[in-house]
């Protein structure tokens, strides 16, 4: 494991004050541009998915529906795309979740999953857990099993991996700081 993470390290771009000061942004367009990086995030969440017996894959907007689906398809199950507020066309449920300053929501529609799916929630990075944590609750709130929370990156630093202690978790490059 180690191996892998020290090569999606060296194949992520930092960009220092992006999108404002201060923040070194963890940029994946060149993890996912480079076959090998790509490849391994594939088969890093696979090999663990398998064993499972996942259904459904939930992707969350917009970097989870790159791995989320590809996911999806190697294990020939479904795929439910979470969004920001107003961009499914069908009936939605929601949850909010709070930022540095007020609050945002992500959206899934009604009938996405069902009682007894087993579910894996995919994102590119966690930092402070905010995002991943609302998609978790719509996804137990329709009754499903969160059997395998997946990040590409976690921002360690910031402590939103603390709120998935009870979950199957998995994070496949971690950073101490900025």
């Amino acid at each position: 494991m180690k191996e892998s993470e020290n090569y999606l390290k060296g194949v992520i771009r930092n960009i220092p004050d992006f999108p404002v000061e201060g923040v070194l942004f963890r940029d994946i367009t060149t993890l996912l541009s480079d076959p090998k990086a790509f490849r391994i995030v594939i088969d890093s969440y696979l090999e663990r998915a398998k064993k499972l017996n996942i259904n459904k894959i939930v992707g969350i907007e917009s970097r989870g529906f790159i791995f989320g689906s590809t996911l999806a398809y190697k294990l020939e199950c479904g795929f439910v795309p979470v969004r920001k507020p107003g961009k499914l066309p069908f009936e939605t449920i929601e949850a909010a979740y709070s930022l540095e300053y007020g609050t945002d929501t992500v959206e899934m529609h009604v009938d996405a999953l069902s009682r007894g799916d087993r579910v894996m929630v995919v994102d590119d990075l966690i930092a402070t857990g905010g995002t991943l944590r609302a998609t978790c609750d719509l996804v137990e709130k329709c009754g499903a099993d969160i059997s395998l929370v997946g990040v590409v990156i976690e921002l360690s630093h910031l402590k939103g991996q603390e709120m998935f202690n009870d979950y199957n978790y998995l994070s496949l490059v971690k950073y101490d700081s900025d």
